[in-house]
Order: structure tokens, then C-alpha cells, then sequence
């Protein structure tokens, strides 16, 4: 291991000692003075952000805002750490929650500042501190969150920003110092880590693919779900992991919502990423374009049929593409990751619901119905860490957010999150 990471490990376990000591109020007061700092600086962060993965401008801006609304809810939350003094026949009856200590953030391109801040404002106000491993295009944006963090009062090696690659993530959390990590990434890059963890011991969180669907039923309201389900699957240029991927439309509104659809999904045209107006701009990089290009390819070679081809127009853009698919179809089997949406038709809401079951992923849904019955049947039925009700997903700081099956383990945001990298520890006295 190079002697400046590691003194950067080591420098994080000794602001652990102390930081670990400093009252939950005061740690929410820094993340408050933090917050306004990034509501302030929103577009010129947001720039960054455009720079290094060609976000829309305005996108990567909102990005940067909801950084600030997440942070407010913590700076105000209630203090779930408290130790819970509990009823029994002992004199000293209590639960303490007790910080791990460094916890790792092994973190993605996609959202540069909301994923890293998402992981580190709940696990830094718990009494742990951070060392980041961001995506290696997104260098700019962790050193960012670092400078701002240090300049909203936290101290020295609370939060640092470690420029290494992949390679080095193994070393690193094998090394003592660390006691936990949180990774947003793939599918293939949790289960590796996570099997690093396993072996040393130390606790996981888990925040993967998807492959969500997107189910509009005969008494949906049809013009908005269009709407909403275009933006679900092409914002941030599809690039995310609680996209709409997979629009389930039952047969008997087929020609009626698709045109609607289809009329919302063209307004999507790449554009230079640095004007506001906007919409979708290129893929992150040129080999996740090549990437999404072979999936297209294969889902067509078993069977799929192109409503609108995918349409490479420049090394990272395209003109997002749509297809039929069938189930069968070992592309259903796959995350998506960029402009490229697939229509399914189900006779029923039984088979709508096994469809939208019937994949390795359990993110996130989305339902479109008005009734409360069929409501309550997909809410039920649906095997993910959350269901929309006639609305598009999107992650809320109040509510906790992970999923199922090989989407991942674990929570983040809401008051749970506080609780995920502490100890629970039992005090028992006469």
C-alpha cells in the first residue's frame, strides 16, 4: 500500500477516536453549515459534475440542491442514538449504539455528490469517519465534497477523498484501520467486495442494479404516465439504477398508451450538456455506450423488435432507442444502464406482476392504476425495496432506500440509515 493512503487510513482512525466523542449536536451543526455551503456553490458543483460525466447541466445542478435537502433533514433528525434505557428486573437497563469507526465508500460515476454524500452524512453523523473510493472520472467531485466538508468545520480526517483505482479497494479494506464499507455499484463489483468484507469480518452495504418496471394498467391516467415514464427511464441519459427499464402496459390500452409514449420519448434528442434547456446529453464514457450498443444487439438476435432503433449519433450519444421484448428474452436477465427502454404487454395484472417479478433485481417499481384494490395487490406483490403508486421513483430523504435479491442489502437515508454502520450494545447491571 502506498505510504500516503495509508497515512490517510491511519489519519482516519485517529479523528475516529476523537470525533466519536463529539455530541450528536454539534456533528449536525456542521452538516447544517455544510448544506448551505452546497446550496450555495449548486452550479458551480453541478459544472463539475457535467465535466466528468456529461450530465445536463440542469440535472447535475438539482443534483448538487438535493445534496442540501438531504443534509437539512439529518441536520434536524431526531437523535435515534440515543441510548435506549428498556424495562427489565436490572437495575442498568440500556442499548447503546456505538460507532464502527472508518467505514470505506466504494462509490459511482452516475451521481457523483449525491451517492457520496447520500453514504457519508448519515454514517459521519453516527460517529464514524470516511474514506471515499469514487469512480476515477469523478476525482473533481470527491475532492469537492472534501474541500467543502473541511470548510464547513469538520475536522481533518473525518471525510477524506482517496484518488485510487479499483485495484487498490481490496488492500483497502482488508487494512485494520477500516471496519466496514458501502458500495453503489454493479452487480459484479458488490459481490466482489462484499466477499472481501466476508472474509476479514467486517460489515457490508450493498446498493446495486435494477431493472424496474414501470406498470401502466387500463385505468391509469394515461397522458401523464407517458410523461413521467419517458423522464423515468431517459434522465440522466438512463444512467441510473432506479431508471424505469422495463414499461409493462396492459393489452387492452397497448394502442392507446403507446403512441402517447412514444410521442413523450422523442422529445429526448442529445444536446450540448452545458445548456440548460438541455434534456439528455451523451453516456458517461465511450465504452458504456459500446456496452449498451451489444445488449441492443442482443436482445434483437432473440427476438426483440426496435420501436425506435438505438442510434449511435457521437462516441457517447444517442438517439434513445425502444424496443418489444418477450419474456424469454435473456436480455431481461440484464441492467440496462443508458438510453434504452423495453415495452412488455401483459393480459392482466397477474401477469404484470409476474413479469415485473420475474427478473434477478428487486429495486424499485412503479404502478400506474387509480384503483385501490389493484394498488394494494402490486404494493403486496411486488418483490423490491420500494413501490410508486402513479409516480416515477426517486430517492427522498426520509424514507429508506435499498433493495432486494441482487439489487442489495442494506439502508440507506431516512433514520435508519444512522443504524447501519453502529453497534447495538447491550448494558445490563444490578
Amino acid at each position: 500500500m502506498e505510504k500516503l493512503i495509508e497515512s490517510k487510513l491511519i489519519k482516519a482512525d485517529s479523528a475516529f477516536k476523537q470525533w466519536k466523542n463529539i455530541t450528536f449536536e454539534e456533528r449536525q451543526r456542521l452538516i447544517a453549515k455544510a448544506a448551505e455551503l452546497f446550496r450555495s456553490r449548486s452550479e458551480e458543483f453541478g459544472t463539475i459534475i457535467t465535466k466528468e460525466m456529461n450530465k445536463p447541466i440542469s440535472q447535475s445542478i438539482a443534483e448538487v440542491e438535493k445534496c442540501a435537502v438531504m443534509m437539512a433533514y439529518y441536520a434536524n433528525a431526531e437523535n435515534v442514538l440515543s441510548p435506549d434505557k428498556i424495562e427489565s428486573e436490572y437495575q442498568i437497563s440500556e442499548i447503546h449504539y456505538v460507532p464502527k469507526g472508518v467505514v470505506l465508500g466504494v462509490m459511482p460515476w452516475n451521481f457523483p455528490f449525491w451517492q457520496v454524500l447520500r453514504f457519508a452524512i448519515p454514517t459521519i453523523l453516527a460517529g464514524n469517519t470516511v474514506v471515499l473510493k469514487h469512480a476515477s472520472i469523478c476525482f473533481g467531485s470527491g475532492n469537492a465534497i472534501e474541500e467543502t466538508l473541511l470548510k464547513a468545520g469538520f475536522p481533518e480526517g473525518v471525510f477524506q477523498n482517496l484518488e485510487v483505482g479499483h485495484k487498490e479497494v481490496k488492500e483497502i479494506l482488508e487494512h485494520p484501520t477500516v471496519k466496514a464499507v458501502s458500495l453503489t455499484g454493479s452487480e459484479k463489483a458488490g459481490a466482489e467486495v462484499a466477499s472481501i468484507a466476508g472474509q476479514k469480518i467486517k460489515k457490508s452495504l450493498l446498493e446495486l442494479g435494477g431493472s424496474d418496471a414501470f406498470i401502466i394498467l387500463d385505468d391509469a391516467e394515461l397522458d401523464e404516465a407517458a410523461k413521467v415514464g419517458a423522464l423515468a427511464r431517459l434522465q440522466n441519459c438512463g444512467q441510473t439504477c432506479v431508471a424505469a427499464k422495463r414499461f409493462i402496459i396492459q393489452k387492452n390500452i397497448e394502442f392507446d398508451f403507446l403512441p402517447k409514449f412514444i410521442e413523450e420519448y422523442k422529445k429526448y434528442v442529445p444536446s450540448d450538456p452545458m445548456n440548460k434547456d438541455t434534456k439528455i446529453g451523451g453516456m458517461a464514457k465511450a465504452d458504456l455506450a459500446e456496452d449498451l450498443e451489444k445488449q441492443y444487439q442482443k436482445a434483437l438476435d432473440n427476438g426483440a423488435e426496435a420501436i425506435i432503433p438505438l442510434e449511435r449519433i457521437s462516441e457517447t450519444e444517442f438517439i434513445p432507442g425502444l424496443i418489444t421484448v418477450k419474456e424469454g428474452n435473456p436480455i431481461l436477465q440484464e441492467e440496462l444502464f443508458g438510453p434504452l427502454g423495453m415495452i412488455m404487454i401483459a393480459e392482466n395484472d397477474d401477469e404484470a406482476l409476474e413479469m415485473a417479478n420475474n427478473i434477478p433485481f428487486g429495486l424499485s417499481n412503479s404502478v400506474w392504476t387509480k384503483n385501490a384494490e389493484r394498488q394494494k395487490f402490486f404494493i403486496d406483490g411486488l418483490e423490491s425495496g420500494t413501490v410508486n403508486i402513479n409516480r416515477m421513483t426517486s430517492s427522498d430523504p426520509r424514507f429508506p432506500f435499498g433493495g432486494t435479491k441482487s439489487s442489495g442489502y442494506g439502508t440507506e437515508l431516512s433514520l435508519l440509515a444512522l443504524k447501519e454502520f453502529v453497534t447495538a450494545k447491550t448494558i445490563l447491571g444490578k
